[in-house]
C-alpha cells in the first residue's frame, strides 16, 4: 500500500515511517522542509514537499503521489510547552486540526484516496465522572475549549469521509517531551513540575513505537471509527512521577498545593495534576487484534525511554 504521510518528519511520524516499511508499505513523506526532504531521500523514502495551509499545491502533490491511504499526523507544538500560556502554545495547532485537515481531506477527495487515518488525543475528555473513559465519552469542549474544539472539528471531518480517529496516549520514548533530553525531563530535573495536590490526575502512556505499530494496523481498517490506542496501565501522576524522575536519575519531586502549582507551573499544569481523566483502549485491542509492546509505562520508562 502506498501510503501518505503529512507530518511525517514530527515526533509520531519518525517511527512510523521505518514501521511502514518493515510492514511492505511504501510511504510518501510529506515535509515542508527541502532539507528535510533531501534526508529522507537519502533514507529511500519517497517525499512531497508541501505547506498543509497551500490548498492547491497539496492537492497536486497528492495526486501525483497516487497513494492508496493518507496518514494524518499535523500538528505544530513548540519543543517546550508552556504551561502557563497553554492556550497561546497550543493555537497553532489547533488550526492545523481544523484548516489543514480540511486541505488535507479535499486533497484526499481530489485523488481519489478512500483511506484516512488521523492523529488525536486520548486525553482531552471532560475532566468529569469515571476516571478512565472510553471513546464515547465527551471531549473537554466545556471546560477545554481551545484543546478540545479543534480535536473535536478535526475528528468529525475524518469520520465523515469514512476515516479512523485515532486518540493517542501520552507518548513517550525516543523524541518525544518524555524522552531523557526532553521538555518533561528538563523540567523534572529542575524540580519545575512538582506533584500538586493529591497528585490524583491520570494519565494513559503509550510508547513511540507502539503508536507506529497501532497506526500501521490501522491501515488494514475501513472505517468510520474512533479508537483510544493507550497502554494497559492508566496510572495517577503521584504513582508515576516518581518513577518517572527515578528513571531519569532526577531528583524526586516535591508534593506542593494547589495554589504553590498555579504560581510554578499555571492553572492547566493544576487541572492535569489533579483532573485529567485517562482512557481504555479495550476497543481498538479487541477490534483490531493489536497489542502493545510495552503493556505499561513501568517496562517503558525502564526500556524505551529514550
Amino acid at each position: 500500500m502506498r501510503v501518505f504521510v503529512a507530518g511525517s518528519t514530527g515526533v509520531m511520524g519518525r517511527p512510523l515511517l521505518p514501521a511502514l516499511v518493515d510492514a511492505g508499505h511504501e510511504p510518501i513523506a510529506m515535509t515542508r522542509s527541502p532539507e528535510k526532504a533531501a534526508a529522507l531521500r537519502e533514507q529511500g523514502i519517497e517525499t512531497a514537499i508541501c505547506d498543509a495551509y497551500d490548498a492547491p499545491a497539496l492537492a497536486r502533490e497528492l495526486t501525483a503521489a497516487r497513494p492508496d491511504a493518507v496518514v494524518h499526523l499535523l500538528t505544530d507544538l513548540p519543543a517546550e510547552l508552556d504551561t502557563r500560556h497553554f492556550e497561546r502554545a497550543v493555537a497553532s495547532t489547533g488550526r492545523l486540526r481544523r484548516e489543514g485537515t480540511r486541505n488535507l481531506l479535499a486533497a484526499a477527495r481530489a485523488a481519489d484516496v478512500g483511506r484516512v487515518v488521523a492523529e488525536s488525543i486520548a486525553f482531552a475528555y471532560e475532566p468529569t465522572g469515571d476516571w478512565i473513559k472510553d471513546e464515547d465519552a465527551p471531549l473537554a469542549t466545556a471546560t477545554l475549549p481551545f484543546v478540545a474544539e479543534p480535536l473535536a472539528e478535526l475528528e468529525r471531518q475524518v469520520l465523515d469521509v469514512g476515516g479512523t480517529v485515532m486518540r493517542y496516549g501520552q507518548l513517550y520514548g525516543p523524541g518525544t517531551a518524555f524522552a531523557s533530553d526532553g521538555a518533561w525531563a528538563k523540567n523534572v530535573r529542575r524540580r519545575q513540575l512538582p506533584i500538586v495536590g493529591s497528585g490524583g490526575g491520570v494519565f494513559s502512556f503509550l510508547h513511540v513505537d507502539d503508536a507506529a505499530s497501532a497506526t500501521v494496523a490501522a491501515l488494514a481498517h475501513e472505517g468510520p471509527a474512533t479508537y483510544n490506542v493507550v497502554d494497559d496501565d492508566p496510572a495517577p501522576v503521584r504513582e508515576w512521577a516518581p518513577v518517572y524522575a527515578r528513571t531519569i536519575h532526577a531528583p524526586r519531586p516535591w508534593r506542593v498545593p494547589a495554589w504553590v502549582g498555579r504560581i510554578v507551573a499555571g492553572s492547566m499544569a493544576v487541572a492535569m495534576m489533579q483532573e485529567l481523566r485517562g482512557a481504555s483502549g479495550a476497543r481498538f485491542k479487541a477490534e483490531l487484534g493489536w497489542q502493545p509492546r510495552y503493556a505499561s509505562w513501568r517496562e517503558g520508562f525502564a526500556q524505551g525511554l529514550g
